[in-house]
This record gives structure tokens, sequence and C-alpha cells, in this order.
């Protein structure tokens, strides 16, 4: 019995690592966040693993069932969309879950969004936080004001249609001056990150339509 948790390509197909592969074709069961967006990665590999599906909509309800799995004997992977489970991604309830009841879980390395990001961005990278998705509602106020005294290089994601809408509060409680880099499509054919103030960021992406996920690099208190 054993969990695996199998980081997938965040655009390039070509960055899933031979070992992913091997793991993939090895196991019993492959839990996808998406299992239409996972068969195409499945079908480039040659992978004929079954999918079953596993999100933030279900993972509550089928997690004691999973690990009753695991107990028998079954060996599983865990893929999102892209990059690594448990990352802003299903995952982290079944590695807990399946942890406490003694089932060996291994993660393997491989892609995630933030480490190109945050190196990509030409700020400092020896100290960082990863913050993942600001809260969208209750609490937003309160995370916007608490990044203001935050010495360490602040990593956020952010969905393409909220970019502009965050880089506006950040201006208004940061100042326009602040650096920013912000990447999208990374590892796709078009990839961008545009880096500078948030203001000079923000006049960027007011400009056009923005398409793909977003990691937004925000400097520290002290790296203005």
């Amino acid at each position: 019995m054993k969990l695996f948790l199998v980081p997938t390509p965040v655009g390039n197909l070509g960055d899933m690592t031979f070992r992913g592969v091997e793991v993939l074709k090895s196991v019993d069961l492959i839990l996808a966040e998406d299992t239409r967006t996972s068969r195409v990665l499945l079908q480039h590999y040659g992978i004929q693993t079954p999918l079953q599906s596993y999100h933030i909509f279900n993972e509550h309800q089928t997690v004691a069932s999973l690990v009753e799995r695991l107990l028998s004997g079954t060996t599983i992977a865990v893929v999102t969309d892209a990059g690594t489970p448990g990352i802003s991604d299903p995952g982290f309830l079944l590695v807990r879950e399946a942890v406490k009841a003694g089932v060996d879980v291994e993660c393997l390395p491989g892609a995630t969004a933030f480490v190109p990001a945050l190196i990509d961005s030409g700020l400092p990278c020896d100290r960082f936080v990863f913050l993942g998705f600001l809260p969208h509602k209750k609490g937003r106020q309160t995370a916007l004001q608490a990044l203001a005294d935050e010495e360490r290089t602040m990593v956020i994601y952010e969905s393409p249609y909220r970019l502009v809408k965050l880089l506006s509060e950040l201006a208004a409680v940061l100042g326009d001056e602040r650096q920013v880099s912000v990447s999208r499509e990374i590892s796709k054919l078009h990839a961008e990150t545009a880096r500078g103030s948030i203001a000079d960021v923000l006049a960027h992406f007011s400009q056009k339509e923005v398409k793909g996920e977003i990691v937004l690099v925000l400097s520290g208190k002290d790296n203005k």
C-alpha cells in the first residue's frame, strides 16, 4: 500500500519526468482533479491506468473510502490539472489521513508554477513566503493589509480574470512603486513575465486580455 503524489507539467507536456510516467503506469489507480485534463497527459505518454475524479468538491466525502482502499493494498497516485498536488490544489487532506492511518506516502519532485515564477522575477528568493490564493471576499482586506509589513518576497496565485483588480488593490495598499513580477502561461508557447512597479505592470495588463494561470511575485517591505 502506498500513496504517490505526482507533479504534472504546468504547461509544456515535455516537462513530465521519466519517473512520474513510470509511477503513473505502475499504480492501481490515479486520482485526478479533472479526468478530462489528465486523460490528455495519460494518452500522450501511453498510460492506461484507471482514473477516478478527486477534487475540492468531493475530497471530504471520499477520503475515508480512499484510505480504506490504500489499507487494503491498493496503490494510488494523485495528480492535479497542473503542478504538484497539495499546492493550492487537492491532496493535503488525503495525505494527512493516509499518514494518520500508517500508509506510506511519497511526493515525487517535479513541476510547480511558483518556483520558476519566483526565479524569473529577479526579486530576492533566498527568503520568501508562499500565500497561494488570497481570500476572495471575507478576510481579503485583512490579508491585503498584512502584506504591507511583510519583509520577505511574496508569491501569490491569481485568476487571470482578477489580476487587474488585485494589482489595483495592491497599489492602494502598498503604493504604486512597490516592485512586482507577474508570470503567466509558464512553459507554454505564449509565456510572459512582466516586471516593474505595480503601476507599470498594472498599466501593461490593463491594456490586454489576460489569459492563463497567473503567479504574482511581490517584493518585500525592505526591497522596494
